[in-house]
C-alpha cells in the first residue's frame, strides 16, 4: 500500500553552502535534519526511525535542470506503475528525461523514470524495491 502521494521536492539554490546552514537552522524546531549529502544537493528528512517525504535542495545545472532545479517525485506502487507513467507522460507531450530504470546512485532498488512537463518542469516516479 502506498504511504503518501508525493516523494520528495526539489527546490534550486543559488548557493548550495548558504542555502543549506539556512535549512539546518530553520527546519530543525520542526524536527527535521539534513539526513543525506549528495553531489546534487542537500536532502532533509524526519528524525531517525521517521519516515516521511524528503524536501532537497540543489544547485542546478542549467542543461539538466531547465525549470532551475524545481522538481516533483511521485511515488509509484511498484516499477509497472513507473513505467506506465514513463509510457503516459511521453504520449502526452513530456520530454524524455531519464527512461525508466534502476537508479543505484541515489539508493538500493530505486527505480524511477524522469520526464519534463510542458513547462519544464522536471517530473518523476519512482519505487524503493529492493532487487
Amino acid at each position: 500500500m502506498r504511504m503518501a502521494m508525493i516523494d520528495h521536492i526539489s527546490l534550486g539554490v543559488s548557493d548550495l553552502v548558504a542555502s543549506g546552514a539556512f535549512y539546518d537552522a530553520a527546519l530543525a524546531p520542526l524536527g527535521y535534519a539534513r539526513v543525506l549529502e549528495k553531489g546534487i544537493g542537500f536532502a532533509y528528512g524526519p528524525g531517525p526511525g521517521r519516515e516521511g517525504m524528503m524536501f532537497w535542495i540543489v544547485q542546478p545545472d542549467a542543461e539538466v535542470a531547465p525549470s532551475r532545479g524545481s522538481h516533483v517525485g511521485f511515488a509509484a506502487g511498484d516499477r509497472a506503475e513507473v513505467d506506465a507513467f514513463h509510457a503516459a507522460a511521453m504520449s502526452a507531450g513530456a520530454r524524455d528525461n531519464g527512461a525508466p530504470g534502476l537508479r543505484p546512485e541515489y539508493s538500493d532498488g530505486y527505480y524511477g523514470a524522469f520526464v519534463l512537463d510542458p513547462d519544464g518542469h522536471k517530473i518523476e516516479a519512482l519505487c524503493r524495491i529492493p532487487v
